[in-house]
């Protein structure tokens, strides 16, 4: 499947509801994170993670309870999934625009490595073209 269709959209969606470790996190947190990705084989797509109540979630368009939102080029987002640019490096280079309360962003490092296992649970399926 192709790398933010809606197909893995749905992918992702079942993979963050049974990720025990994100599924904890929102038990003691609220993050709401809204990702756009600009210029994609499909235009421009918005996603979003929502750990709100005890429960996480993963789905199409902005989390109801945004907190940050992250935009970036189709190639940005690729080059990181794939890993060939580091997530840091993103960053640093101005490759993301990040708007909402970046103090909550800071405190999130749990989230998305959690996220980031939910992720590989889905990556040997996705195709990035």
């Amino acid at each position: 499947m192709r790398y933010l269709s809606l197909d893995w959209i749905d992918a992702m969606s079942a993979s963050v509801a049974g990720n025990s470790t994100l599924q904890g996190l929102a038990t003691d947190l609220t993050f709401g994170v809204t990702q756009v990705v600009n210029d994609g084989p499909e235009g421009n797509i918005l996603y979003h993670l929502q750990l709100k109540d005890g429960t996480a979630s993963f789905g199409a368009g902005a989390a109801p309870a945004e907190d940050i939102r992250m935009e970036q080029s189709w190639d940005t987002a690729v080059g990181v999934a794939t890993h060939r640019i580091p997530a840091q490096e993103v960053f640093v280079q101005g490759l993301v625009t990040i708007t909402g309360d970046i103090q909550k962003l800071m405190g999130a490092d749990p989230v998305f490595a959690a996220l980031n296992d939910a992720f590989a649970a889905v990556r040997d399926v996705t195709t990035y073209e």
